[in-house]
């Protein structure tokens, strides 16, 4: 192992980097500070590290093979060398160029961002998470390879590197260490956006050199594109599921639950992650509820990607952005509606209400649930009863949604009124801590990735969450709600709460804010939200 990880290290053939250990850890309230009780991380067998590179952490999110011969290595580092350049040149990315280029050269290693990354935290302060370690890597690549020594700025830059297959594949890896929160960003004096130099620097491995997470690509984008969603569930079987969730939902609200399907000039296309219809169908039912309850003509659509809003093009590669994005707009304006709607998620919130602007071009209007939602709840047009949700509630903030977009406070309004026992965690909105899941995370568990997501990447996110409800009765028959408007953060809290035993030893559950709204609905049946079936 090597003691003092530099920034050079990286470079060196051999030796695992860095070891983790849980007793570096930061250790979590009672009761879940007994480390016996907790697995360890899975070892990775020797096979497995001599096959693929493993030599970063012991942890494997992506798994490259190692090239068989001295040929391929050099290819690689050809490649990779020729992404960076179409990186920095406006006819390759342009929609990137100037954020980036300034985060490139102008970081005053203050290293004031550090401490406000939880994953460097949650590792027990190891060097190479630090939200600069990357950075300076493709820095000094930067200065070596692109500005090619003349420029002011080399003068001041180090920009002696080895760049091989070595560091290339660990850097790779490492892409994949942070969840994108971009919480660095907000503490950097001058405005240095570490996030988005991984992002780009994920963009190099995916369009220059095809190396992408198998279940953000093939799982994800191409399933999608090939298929309709990232759940595999093609047209067919997504409206039969969600015939017999309104059946299902019907009978337990008691009131009438219709999917509207391709109804042309309909004021608004809903558009889920489809993860919710399979793994959380409450939520798409409330949505029905609501809508239907304020009056508001809506639809879905049952072409392929109509029914699914995940884009993970945004973690990985603008060019599958654009692929899925553009096929949102054809089936908005072919079915004629007034605007777009995102459900609960992040990452479709952001892929398609901000990223997705250079392409749309005004074509199509689009708005988060969260502001629709809010004059819904406060128009008049439906009746309440806050004290049907009597019950601890706190807020988780998806980092796309409150630190990208800025949609911080109409979820806040909603449950300060309809949840007579919200709390805030601390700190929150905009200074709130990645669930851990981000960029892609939570639906990655290969090799041990799921151990170091759940045990580091997660970690103060679940600390955080104990902390918000310290002043109730911790007994698990006392329930405690985590509401988490995005999917992406509802899978993550799902497996951080099963690894934990949170729902057994604390009475910890999680769902979305429609679940809550539709709960205190005076003209639905009581307890839409059944803790004792969730």
């Amino acid at each position: 192992m090597i003691k003092d990880v530099k920034i050079s290290s990286m470079s060196v053939k051999g030796e695992q980097l860095v070891e983790l250990n849980q007793e570096e850890f930061f250790p979590l309230p009672h009761p879940y500070d007994n480390l016996k009780e907790q697995p360890g991380f899975k070892k990775l067998n020797d096979a497995t590290k001599e096959k693929y590179q493993a030599s970063l952490d012991g942890v494997m999110a992506v798994g490259k093979e190692r090239p068989e011969t001295k040929e391929m290595e050099e290819k690689v580092v050809k490649a990779f060398i020729s992404g960076l350049k179409k990186l920095f040149s406006k006819e390759n990315n342009w929609t990137f160029l100037m954020p980036l280029t300034l985060s490139m050269e102008n970081c005053a290693k203050c290293q004031t961002c550090n401490l406000d990354c939880p994953v460097y935290e949650g590792s027990g302060f190891k060097e190479i998470y630090r939200p600069t370690y990357r950075s300076e890597i493709l820095r000094r690549m930067y200065f070596k390879y692109v500005k090619n020594g003349n420029s002011f700025f080399n003068k001041f830059q180090n920009s002696d590197i080895e760049v091989n297959w070595e560091l290339i594949s660990r850097l790779f890896e490492l892409s994949y260490r942070c969840t994108l929160c971009r919480r660095c960003a907000q503490s950097c004096p001058i405005g240095v956006d570490n996030a988005l130099i991984n992002h780009e620097l994920r963009k190099i491995f995916s369009m220059e050199l095809g190396w992408s997470p198998k279940e953000l690509h093939e799982k994800g984008t191409m399933l999608q594109l090939e298929v309709g969603s990232t759940t595999g569930m093609n047209p067919l079987v997504i409206k039969d599921n969600m015939e017999f969730i309104d059946e299902d939902i019907s009978e337990k609200a008691g009131i009438k639950v219709e999917t509207k399907w391709d109804v042309e000039g309909a004021d608004i296309l809903l558009l889920h992650n489809a993860g919710e219809i399979l793994a959380w169908p409450d939520n798409p039912a409330a949505f029905a509820i609501i809508l239907d309850a304020a009056g508001i003509s809506w639809t879905m659509s049952s072409e392929l990607l109509g029914y699914d809003g995940v884009n993970y093009g945004l973690f990985y590669d603008d060019v599958q952005l654009a692929r899925i994005a553009m096929k949102h707009l054809e089936i908005a304006k072919k079915l004629k509606v007034k605007k777009i709607v995102m459900g609960e998620c992040g990452h479709e919130s952001k892929a398609l209400g901000v990223i997705s602007d250079r392409i749309f071009n005004g074509a199509v209007p689009r708005e988060a649930a969260m502001t629709l939602l809010e004059q819904i709840v406060f128009s008049g047009k439906i009746k309440f009863n806050p004290e049907r949700n009597y019950f601890p509630v706190t807020l988780h903030d998806p980092c796309n949604l409150v630190r990208s977009m800025g949609i911080v406070e109409p979820q806040r309004r909603i449950l300060r009124y309809l949840a007579p026992k919200f709390r805030e965690m601390e700190p929150h909105g905009n200074r709130n801590y990645c669930c851990g899941g981000g960029s892609g995370f939570a639906i990655m568990s290969p090799y041990n990735f799921a151990d170091w997501r759940i045990q580091i990447g997660g970690r103060k996110k679940f600390k955080q969450i104990l902390e918000a409800f310290a002043d109730c009765d911790p007994r698990p028959e006392f329930p405690k709600y985590v509401c988490a408007p995005c999917s992406n953060c509802k899978g993550q809290l799902r497996d951080l709460f099963n690894f934990y035993g949170a729902k057994e030893k604390s009475g910890l559950y999680y769902a979305g804010l429609v679940e809550l709204i539709v709960n205190a609905m005076t003209d639905v049946n009581e307890k839409y939200i059944d803790f004792e079936a969730m």
